[in-house]
């Protein structure tokens, strides 16, 4: 019996007699991160990539002084070109082992994985699920199901694997985003601020000469100036701000890791699995000195025991 027409490897080891044998539908490596189907975070990481480039050169940068208006579309737009090439290219990029690219297996099912016969995924240099031979530094991606160069972590993101092909892309396109957001927070806070202490510094386009009303502004200057209301610009602003907010915890976060990971010369399943390790020696000596502890109780009971009994019979 098949389920729906998918064929079917095994999980978990055979148990003659049982009914234990885990199946689940067999799936093919997926190439890269436009493999179907697209993740959540890549489509909400696309969608802000393209608001923050909306807001940026069609709203709030045209509205600076003429002195730093030419600066900020330079370094905000080298952001932002940066980043678009660098993410599109690690989401391109195949970031599998070279014995799995050649090997061109993208379109097949996976072959059966039977841990009656084989512990780990990749033993001794051999993935028995792409079957082919593998290098010291690879890891057999569970989200793509393949083996990846010089795996770093898989990253939802992207909807790929960063590993060694694409790393130095992904580490360009977070530090490219984590400045552009900066710049884009940066130029908001100084609009909202300069909106109250004195807005003719944000109007100094020749074509709000034509406006009679101060509430009245401009955006998308100057190839096509749209108008809108004071209090519209600043809700944006504010919705941008906070966005920009929390885009910048979460860059500045991950690229303070890698900037440590890099420090330190290990990936972050390097460290993962240091930190695996570390815990299961905790865990080992804890069990261990609970031992030594309930050795020392039994062995006081017992002496205690038997002087009782010895002071009982004297």
């Amino acid at each position: 019996m098949n389920c729906f027409n998918q064929q079917l490897r095994r999980t978990a080891p055979t148990h003659s007699g049982g009914s234990r044998n885990e199946l689940v539908p067999s799936k093919p490596a997926r190439m890269n991160g436009w493999s179907w189907p697209p993740q959540v975070a890549q489509i909400i990481g696309w969608l802000v990539f393209i608001y923050m480039a909306i807001v940026s050169f069609g709203i709030y940068i045209p509205l600076l002084p003429p002195s730093w208006n030419h600066v900020v579309y330079a370094l905000t737009g080298l952001a932002f070109v940066l980043h678009f090439l660098s993410h599109l290219a690690a989401e391109i990029i195949d970031p599998a082992d070279e014995s799995v690219r050649a090997k061109q297996m993208y379109s097949n099912p996976m072959p059966m994985f039977d841990r009656t016969k084989q512990r780990h995924v990749i033993q001794d240099l051999h993935c028995y699920l792409c079957d082919v031979k593998v290098g010291p530094k690879v890891k057999h991606c569970s989200a793509c199901n393949k083996c990846v160069y010089d795996f770093d972590h898989h990253c939802h993101w992207l909807n790929n694997c960063v590993g060694g092909r694409n790393y130095w892309y992904f580490f360009v396109a977070l530090c490219s985003a984590t400045f552009g957001t900066l710049m884009l927070f940066m130029v908001i806070l100084f609009i909202f601020i300069q909106h109250y202490l004195d807005p003719n510094n944000l109007r100094t386009s020749p074509q709000f000469n034509n406006l009679l009303a101060n509430e009245t502004w401009l955006v998308f200057l100057p190839a096509a100036p749209l108008k809108t209301t004071s209090a519209a610009l600043l809700v944006v602003a504010f919705i941008t701000v906070l966005l920009s907010f929390i885009s910048l915890l979460l860059l500045g976060q991950l690229l303070g890791l890698h900037l440590y990971l890099l420090y330190k010369g290990i990936s972050s399943y390097e460290r993962i699995k240091m930190q695996r390790q570390k815990e299961a020696r905790n865990k080992d000596l804890e069990v261990a000195n609970n031992t030594k502890r309930q050795h020392k109780a039994d062995t006081a009971s017992h002496t205690l025991t038997a002087s009782i009994k010895h002071v009982t019979i004297v």
